[in-house]
């Protein structure tokens, strides 16, 4: 006995949408949205941008950042993240603010000053760096870099915890001779 195919209906054209009906305000709850202002349009003008750059990103630190540079009368521009290779955890973000106003003047004469005086005494982080308090080691310093009064380095504040009148200097190049 042969097998008939069933006739398959005729497809039907898609109906164009029905018109939406007008919200029914105070019917059900969330029936009436109000309607979401569009952004205001502000005239062109000059824009003053800042770029605010975090090496540790997490919620609080974004958070702060905005609101401070918020309240100083920023505007949030967007945020862009640096992924780590091996992490789907940012390495670092970066925070786009904008504000209307004119470009901030070029301080010529103050940039070439600073210039002149790292030219002759390094940079700020050299002189750190070639610090005593930086290396533990005073003869290697040429450096006229002075701790603010008042702070103490981490050696000294560990021999202060442990109760030392005064912090015991690392022995630096000694040569220990074995035990016969």
């Amino acid at each position: 006995m042969a097998t008939r195919k069933k006739k398959r209906p005729p497809t039907r054209k898609a109906a164009p949408p029905a018109a939406r009906r007008t919200p029914r305000a105070g019917k059900r709850p969330g029936a009436a949205r109000t309607a979401i202002p569009a952004a205001a349009v502000r005239p062109a003008g000059p824009l003053q941008y800042k770029v605010v750059e975090l090496s540790t990103v997490d919620e609080g630190t974004l958070e702060r950042t905005v609101n401070e540079w918020s309240l100083r009368g920023w505007t949030l521009d967007g945020v862009q993240f640096a992924m780590r290779e091996s992490s789907k955890r940012p390495a670092m973000a970066f925070v786009f603010f904008t504000r209307e106003g004119d470009p901030a003047a070029q301080d010529v004469e103050g940039a070439r000053g600073r210039l002149r005086q790292m030219s002759e005494t390094g940079s700020p982080t050299a002189q750190l760096v070639a610090s005593p308090d930086f290396t533990g080691n005073a003869a290697a310093s040429s450096s006229s870099y002075q701790r603010p009064p008042g702070m103490v380095s981490a050696h000294e504040r560990l021999a202060q915890l442990a109760g030392l009148d005064e912090p015991e200097r690392p022995e630096r190049g000694l040569i220990l001779e074995p035990e016969e």
